[in-house]
């Protein structure tokens, strides 16, 4: 997710043994590091889309990702249109 490396993952169970995957705030980055660094509008779409069906993603800890990432003005665009 852009210049940060993911060391948390969640872990979900099923019949055939377990699946590792991002937890859904890195999704999110993943899904705004394209927008950011290539806008790519249908990675911004997807990363609203994630928000606004995971009801505790901190907005916070995204903000300052975006910052260290030097997009603040994205993010807001991104997070302008998650309220909407």
């Amino acid at each position: 997710m852009g210049n940060e490396t993911v060391h948390d993952f969640s872990h979900v169970k099923t019949e055939l043994g377990t699946i590792k995957m991002l937890r859904p705030i890195d999704s999110v980055k993943d899904r705004l590091a394209s927008f950011y660094h290539w806008g790519d509008r249908q990675a911004l779409e997807q990363a609203i889309n994630i928000c606004r069906e995971i009801s505790d993603i901190d907005f916070k800890e995204l903000e300052n990702w975006s910052i260290a990432e030097g997009h603040p003005k994205k993010f807001h665009e991104f997070k302008d249109r998650v309220v909407d």
